[in-house]
């Protein structure tokens, strides 16, 4: 399940729902990531854009896991200091494998995810390419 906000993710809400949707389905672990704008070097906030069809393949190819589940929220638009800007859950019948999944998926999120990152200063939306990763096939952000 992948879910796309304009501005912050409302965090208490979708992950009630997601707990309430997998709850029953045999799964002994929900472990969150939460991942907060922080007011780091002044920003007022970030602001992001997102190329859904191909966020959308990225995100198939972590459906296809027997002993996992993943949910995932991230925003398009501004999000302001202090709200959230991804949020995702692993639900698996352990912990220990479900904190390795969190690991594996944050990582290839950060390396792989169709979004690109701006810092808002004044207002203004500063492209953040000091953050920025390549990402293969993106034309002018790839190496190709």
């Amino acid at each position: 399940m992948l879910e796309v906000f304009k501005g912050g993710v409302p965090v208490i809400p979708t992950l009630e729902r997601w707990y309430e949707e997998f709850k029953l389905e045999g799964y002994g672990a929900m472990i969150p990531f939460i991942g907060i704008v922080r007011p780091d070097n002044g920003i007022e906030g970030l602001s992001f854009d997102l190329y859904l069809p191909m966020l959308n393949e990225w995100f198939k190819k972590w459906q296809n896991l027997d002993d996992c589940k993943i949910t995932m929220a991230h925003s398009f638009g501004d999000v302001m200091v202090g709200e959230t800007s991804f949020l995702c859950a692993i639900f698996t019948k352990h912990r220990t494998e479900g904190f390795k999944y969190l690991e594996e998926f944050v990582e290839d999120f950060k390396a792989n995810a169709p979004i690109w990152k701006y810092d808002l200063i004044n207002g203004e939306r500063v492209f953040a390419k000091d953050r920025a990763k390549e990402l293969p096939g993106a034309g002018i952000l790839s190496e190709e």
